[in-house]
């Protein structure tokens, strides 16, 4: 406790400016040091501390003599001093204006016989002393060094016996225990997410008023773990229940815990319950608990690393022997899939909060709290925003905003605007534009007729996504996107969907054959995203007419090498052969189905791919009245029937913001749809 306070002092200090009695220690012992060395090195070159009289050359010394001008003379071994009786110009050849009084010199080593005559001719006073073989010159001379190395050593053995003491604290929890009046967030702060906040209000009414659980006899969880994507305010959720509460609130990371020397870790989560356990109730915060938390014997090194020790005193604290009544354990991650099955159970964590990517209602919301704090123009639609950012997270539409707040300024504007906003969608979905590619006018016109064919394939098909730009200006890896936004975001996603889906990415592919009678590089990240698709369709979804209503479960990356080595497919290999022959007959289908859409509407083709080489971009508004007026009329309701009928069957939900990265039918929602062209 003491050595908390005496750091939260230090801190504090820092805050205001001020040093620690350590820091102004070490910074005396280094002026001394330097004023020594300083002292020494000026002593070497012969100087004196306050000057002293000058030496003169012996000659001088003698010419003094015979002038009359010496007053008294000390001999002390083979140095003498003396006074001159009229100062006199101390270097009279080199014109210096110095002048001296006093002098001192030194007898010549083959001796001068004569000197004493001298000095008796003229009457000069001669005193002579015993030669001391003592000098506090010489000391201080050659005793500095000495010093001098003896303080440095004296600060290495210091340091290392620092180092000595923390290495007895290096068990010490590193859990920072955060001040209830510093943490200002609420539920408040938190939009969305209803659910969530419904389960941890419960465990925060429990600790403000325990009587109302017990007397009923229930009994509040042990263990939250929060589980979602990344940036959907799991760490926000905390930092409200910390603000809510009013208890002390103890936060770590899983890393934390870990340190080069074994048993540091399980000792660390000994420390951090033993100073929760002296201010119950408390709650203690673990974020990214998967750092501690993977599976146990899952690599091929055992079971014995220092991490999975960890791991089981984690296990301990939380439901062992000993009970923790008033510490409660909330932790959050985005990896719950590779955690220990014994850290899940009822008991240690007992409930499981996901926490979903936010829906078009609670985007708006979550751009409103984000907006509080910046100048918006009274042209900005949130509401437009957040229908045209499905698959956003929090932390993804306050990064728009802020993006759209430094190009705002960079354009010296007073208020952010919507072309703002746009810009920096764009940025963040598409990437930054690319400067300096230099395309010829062959390459200008495949990269056209590319992103065209994608736009006129899904503009022509019904159960494809309204298009909403085509832009041929390099951002990221894409040479060119076609983004496709839906009207509302989807639950489920049926066949003819995903049909379509895929004959859009196969327009590119169609109109370099159709057009250029050749293939090119940029379909690379179609060919990609379409080839897992099919297989999804086929050995996922049971959507292919060989295998229907059948999931052989595709072949995924294993996140540990042991359980890599020990997997195996779950079908044979004749299967496998069926399976890449049907995923085959899936994506030929496709590619005829966006052939024959760009042959019948060759037209509109060439007139997009003309606008995209003139104008480098094109809204899909317009490939849309473009393709109105040459559309059979019966066409053109068919789709619009086709959209309103989803408008009304879909809520709005979440989608992840990369296709293909994981499964359809286990996320919600949509986002744009992007057919990029890769170097």
């Amino acid at each position: 406790m003491a050595e908390n306070k005496q750091q939260n002092k230090n801190e504090d200090n820092k805050k205001k400016g001020l040093k620690s009695p350590g820091g102004n220690q070490y910074t005396f012992y280094w002026i001394v040091l330097a004023a020594l060395f300083g002292f020494w090195l000026f002593s070497s070159q012969g100087g004196g501390l306050f000057g002293g009289p000058p030496t003169i050359d012996y000659s001088e010394f003698r010419n003094q003599i015979t002038s009359g001008n010496i007053e008294k003379v000390v001999v002390q071994g083979d140095q003498v001093s003396g006074d001159l009786k009229e100062p006199t110009q101390l270097n009279a050849a080199e014109n210096d204006t110095t002048h001296y009084k006093s002098f001192n010199t030194y007898l010549p080593s083959f001796g001068d016989d004569k000197l004493m005559s001298m000095l008796e001719e003229h009457e000069i006073q001669v005193e002579t002393r015993p030669k001391s073989d003592f000098n506090w010159w010489t000391v201080l001379l050659w005793g500095l060094p000495l010093i001098f190395l003896i303080m440095i050593g004296f600060q290495f053995f210091r340091q290392m016996r620092m180092q000595g003491q923390n290495m007895f604290k290096i068990g010490e929890s590193k859990a920072k225990l955060q001040d209830a009046e510093k943490v200002n967030t609420t539920f408040d702060d938190v939009a969305g997410l209803e659910g969530a906040k419904t389960e941890l209000q419960e465990v925060v009414s429990f600790l403000k008023n325990p009587n109302k659980f017990d007397s009923l006899g229930g009994e509040i969880p042990r263990g939250l773990l929060m589980v979602g994507p990344p940036g959907t305010g799991k760490t926000l959720l905390a930092r409200a229940v910390a603000g809510e509460a009013g208890v002390p609130f103890f936060t770590i990371t899983g890393s934390d815990f870990m340190e080069m020397f074994v048993g540091v870790g399980a000792k660390r989560v000994r420390d951090m319950f033993n100073k929760a356990k002296e201010k119950e109730p408390a709650i203690i915060f673990i974020d990214e608990i998967d750092s501690i938390g993977r599976k146990r014997g899952a690599g091929l090194g055992g079971g014995h690393d220092e991490r999975e020790q960890t791991l089981n005193q984690l296990l301990s604290e939380l439901d062992g022997f000993e009970k923790n009544e008033g510490v409660i354990v909330m932790a959050a991650t985005n990896r719950p899939d590779i955690l220990d099955k014994a850290l899940l159970r009822p008991g240690r964590f007992d409930r499981q909060i996901t926490v979903h990517l936010p829906t078009q209602e609670h985007r708006e919301q979550i751009l409103q709290i984000h907006a509080k704090n910046k100048k918006i123009s009274d042209n900005v639609d949130l509401d437009e925003i957040a229908r045209s950012t499905p698959g956003f997270s929090g932390a993804d539409l306050n990064n728009l905003l802020n993006e759209a707040a430094l190009i705002a300024a960079r354009h010296k504007r007073k208020a952010i605007e919507q072309q703002d906003i746009d810009q920096a969608r764009d940025k963040v979905m598409m990437g930054l534009k690319r400067e300096g590619i230099r395309l010829t006018e062959h390459e200008k016109k495949l990269l056209a007729y590319h992103e065209a064919g994608h736009a006129v394939v899904a503009a022509v098909l019904p159960n494809s996504d309204p298009i909403h730009k085509v832009t041929v200006i390099p951002r990221g890896k894409a040479m060119g996107v076609t983004m496709q936004m839906p009207e509302k975001e989807k639950f489920l996603y049926e066949k003819k969907y995903m049909l379509d889906r895929m004959a859009v990415m196969m327009g590119g592919r169609a109109a370099e054959n159709l057009i250029f009678d050749t293939s090119t590089s940029g379909a690379e990240n179609d060919l990609k995203q379409i080839r897992k698709l099919a297989r999804k369709m086929v050995l996922d979804w049971g959507m292919s007419d060989k295998f229907n209503n059948i999931a052989f479960g595709s072949q995924r990356e294993q996140v540990f090498l042991g359980e890599q080595m020990g997997s195996s497919k779950e079908y044979s290999e004749n299967t496998a052969q069926a399976v890449d022959e049907e995923v085959q007959r899936i994506l030929n289908e496709a590619f005829d189905t966006a052939m024959k859409a760009i042959t019948e509407h060759r037209d509109i083709l060439d007139k997009l791919a003309d606008e995209l080489v003139e104008r480098e971009e094109v809204l899909g508004k317009e490939v849309m009245e473009w393709l109105n007026g040459s559309l059979e009329d019966g066409v053109s309701e068919e789709k619009n029937d086709n959209i309103d009928a989803e408008s009304k069957s879909d809520t709005s939900s979440n989608n992840p913001k990369k296709e293909g990265q994981e499964d359809l039918s286990s996320k919600k929602g949509t986002k744009p749809t992007n057919n990029t062209e890769e170097e």
